[in-house]
């Protein structure tokens, strides 16, 4: 009996599903960290800011998958993408996971598009639930992750100049294609390599 999913699993390629970000909103998102990094103590350790050339809005993180099974989690997302059409999506205002006091996610929020993200978040379930993955029963909230600051000392006071900087900020886009990424880690930040695209509608 075979399985293919399940974070616990080691071996694999680590996938998840997730709408990109276009060029311009990473650009106006990089000069945003530009601002808060500037004022952080280079002698102090910083948080791991995440690379921002693969911005993206996860829709579902499924682990190390198995390679043959990676063809039934493609067409799950090309299914999903057919159910619905693109949509508009703004982002702007930041916050940390659990708290800003002990941070381990720094973020910023997504303000317009949030109940299209969710159903196409619901609709990626169903279809994976389909080829025999575990659904998903954590509650979705879409976000764009900047950092993590799993216990580094600086961590609180780098989530208040970034709550204080996205006050004002605000980006928006059209979101048109769900991609399947691969995430490869190693050397620094992790990068990300799409391996199926699917368009919206």
């Amino acid at each position: 009996m075979s399985h293919h999913h399940g974070p616990e699993l080691g071996p694999g390629r680590r996938l998840f599903v997730a709408v990109p970000t276009p060029r311009d909103v990473r650009d106006s998102v990089a000069e945003l960290v530009e601002q808060v990094r500037a004022e952080s103590d280079p002698n102090r350790r910083d948080v791991r800011w995440v690379r921002l050339d693969g911005l993206h809005l996860t829709l579902r993180f499924l682990g190390p998958t198995d390679e043959e099974a990676i063809p039934d989690v493609a067409a799950a997302v090309d299914r999903s993408g057919a159910a619905m059409g693109p949509f508009d999506v703004a982002i702007g205002g930041a916050g940390a996971f659990p708290s800003v006091a002990r941070p381990r996610a720094l973020w910023l929020a997504v303000t317009a598009g949030v109940a299209e993200l969710d159903a196409a978040a619901r609709t990626l379930d169903d279809r994976l639930a389909e080829v025999g993955w575990a659904r998903d029963d954590r509650p979705y909230r879409p976000h764009l992750t900047l950092a993590r600051s799993d216990g580094v000392r600086t961590g609180p006071d780098v989530a208040r100049r970034l709550i204080e900087a996205a006050a004002t900020f605000e980006t928006r886009f059209r979101a048109e294609r769900m991609i399947l990424f691969e995430s490869i880690s190693g050397g620094g930040p992790a990068r990300y390599e799409p391996i199926h695209e699917t368009r919206l509608g």
